[in-house]
Order: C-alpha cells, then structure tokens, then sequence
C-alpha cells in the first residue's frame, strides 16, 4: 500500500509531513525524567511530524546539550517547549544545589507541620531531592536565548506569553508558539506576534484550562485570526485528528498518547496509571504545581484534600508535592503516585513505539476524510 499523504498548512510552513505535533510535556516532580524527552522528540520527528522536547526539567546547562543531541541524531525539526509564568518566588540566597529538605523547612508553618504529619503517618523517608538554582523556569531569558543561539526550529511557550521574544526568534528562522485555554488569551497571544496558536481544552493533561476543545477549538480559532491554530487536549487516535482539522485547526498537539509511548519519558508507574484509566479517571487539582492541572486520580489528593490548605504559589508547590511523590515512589506506596495525563488516558491501551502511534493516527485520520465522511454522510 502506497504511503499516506495527510498536509495541511502547518505542514508547509514546519517543513514536516504530517500536521501532528508531540506536546513538549515537563516532569511530574522534581527530579523525574522529562516527559518529552530526547528519544521521544526524536522518534515523532523522524516519523513525519515534529517532537517537542519538555525543557521544564532541565538546567541551563541540560538544556542546551539535549538540543544538541537532538541535533546530532535528526536532520528534521523539532521545538522546544518552556514555562513562562508571568511571577515567580524570589531566590535570592540559592545558589548552586540545595537540599529540598531545607526548602520545606522555610515553608510557612501549617504546611511544614501537614508534610511531617502525613510523611511520618505513612512512614515515608526523608527526601532526598536536592533543587538546583539554574533550571530553566527560574531562568527563562537565558534558556530562550540558548533556543535563539541554537536555532531550534520551533519555540513553544507551554505556559505564559511569548510575544516578547518573538523578533529575535524571527530573525534566526525561528518560529514561535503559545499554549492557551480560553478564547480571550488566544487572542491575546495571537496580537503578540507568534506564529501559531494551541488551544487546549479542558480535557487536556498537565496545565489545563476550563472550557472543553469543542467548545474552545471554533472560539480560539475565530479570536486568533489569521494566526493558525493548533487543537490539543483529548486528542489521543486518528478520530481527534480528524474532528481538529474538520473544526478549521491545521493540526494537533498530543501529550498523553505520547506520553503512553515507549520513548515517553514518564515513570512505568505513572504510564501504568495511564493503561489503567477510564475517561474518568483523572481530575484537576492545583496540588502538583500551584496551578489547574490535570492528572491521574491517586490517593494522593485525597489526604490533600484533607488538609484544607490553599495551594502555595508555582513553583513552589512543586517543591511540596514532589517530596511527597518521592517519597511515595521510594516506600512502595503506588496507590498515593500518578503523573499528569488527559481524560484520554481512558482510550489508551497498549504501550506502542511512537512511531507506531503517529503512523496510526494518519491512516486513521486519512481514512475517515477520505472514505467514511463520503460513506456516512450524504451532503446534497
């Protein structure tokens, strides 16, 4: 059988051959293998579409070295994805790497005492962690000004605004992309210069929204325009890909069928969970990050729940749940650990080479356009 051909726009302005794009998904906790890591980016690129590396775990220096593996091992583009949050926590007086058990300790009181409540109830260890002043979150101008220095082809701003760096991305061939959960932002986005639009919905895993991608996709479109959007969030099999460019998008952004791969890069446990799930098996909690998110349901968030405290501001809750997991991880106590991942999570069966997936979902996608629609629908 002949290859497929499925092209859209995005095709031509990324210089990939088909519309589909790896979302470039972070760790769960400090310390955890990104979930878009190198092998991942490079398996979806090397397939036809373009694999985005999670740049929210690296430092500085991890960074730039994993663009330049990624580089050394494709001749196709790829992007590189990080967090922008508009305020972050001063750091003043850490330097170097710290212990994540002298951070916890300057927690304010009621959190500290909830942490060595429930880590001496379930009999957890001390963390071991150790958190390092130089990741990329905490210093994003200089990570992006490694993505402009290293002219990765596609820069995606996974949380925050991106239009401030837009000009100098431009003038080194780079494009630009930003992750939006309602209508207003992306139009919002769409002004400040970039390239493309992601709309995720609801549905999507990680950092999430509040609007559902069917009702999001025609709105993000329209408050974008002209800028191309990109449909992300529930997107797991050729059907979503199909239904995204049906609805005007020029292709999809994918996280947890990715996620789900063999080359992605999170935790067995957590990819177990993934397996495991129904369509209603994960929620949205500020619990992992500060920030909506949505993850696998674990017992986890129940005792959180329980504690009645608010969420601490990003990144520092990261700093509090990850002790946590890890501890978690390290006593044998899985029932409390999962990771971020999509109401997709229910459709998802088979761990599969990421290859195998994209491939997939472009036969079945090509299908549907170009033999089903015709079969099942009679338009006059």
């Amino acid at each position: 059988m002949s290859k497929r051909v499925l092209r859209t726009r995005l095709c031509d302005l990324l210089g990939i051959e088909y519309p589909i794009l790896s979302a470039g998904m972070g760790p769960t906790l400090i310390g955890e293998p990104n979930g878009a890591p190198v092998e991942l980016v490079v398996a979806v690129s090397e397939a036809g579409g373009l694999g985005v590396l999670g740049g929210a775990g690296f430092n500085l220096e991890e960074l730039q070295s994993a663009i330049r593996e990624i580089k050394s091992l494709t001749d196709k583009p790829f992007g590189v994805d990080l967090l922008l949050p508009k305020n972050l926590p001063d750091g003043a007086g850490m330097t170097g790497e710290v212990p994540l058990a002298r951070i916890l300790q300057s927690l304010p009181g009621p959190y500290v005492e909830w942490y060595e409540k429930v880590r001496e109830s379930l009999g957890l260890p001390e963390s071991d962690l150790t958190v390092r002043s130089d990741t990329v979150t905490m210093h994003a101008d200089e990570a992006i000004k490694i993505c402009i220095e290293e002219r990765v082809p596609l820069f995606c701003a996974g949380l925050g605004d991106p239009g401030f760096m837009v000009k100098d991305a431009h003038a080194v061939g780079m494009k630009v992309l930003g992750v939006v959960g309602n209508a207003k932002n992306a139009g919002r986005v769409a002004a400040s210069g970039v390239d493309f639009v992601v709309a995720q919905g609801h549905e999507g895993g990680g950092h999430t929204g509040r609007v559902g991608t069917m009702a999001l996709l025609p709105q993000a479109i329209d408050a974008a325009a002209p800028v191309p959007v990109i449909a992300a969030g529930g997107i797991g099999d050729g059907r979503g890909l199909a239904a995204s460019l049906a609805m005007g998008c020029i292709g999809v952004w994918v996280g947890t069928r990715f996620l789900a791969s063999r080359e992605g890069g999170a935790m067995e446990l957590c990819k177990q969970r993934i397996l495991e799930s129904t369509d209603e098996g994960t929620r949205v909690s500020t619990l992992y990050t500060g920030k909506t998110s949505r993850v696998n349901t674990c017992k986890f968030h129940e005792i959180w729940d329980g504690s009645g405290l608010p969420a601490l501001p990003f990144p520092v809750q990261v700093v509090l749940a990850s002790a946590l997991i890890r501890g978690f991880v390290q006593a044998g106590k899985d029932e409390y650990v999962a990771g971020f991942a999509g109401q997709i999570s229910g459709l998802i069966k088979e761990i599969k080479p990421a290859r195998d997936i994209l491939l997939e979902m472009v036969e079945e996608a090509a299908d549907i356009l170009s033999r089903k629609l015709k079969e099942d629908v009679v338009v006059q």
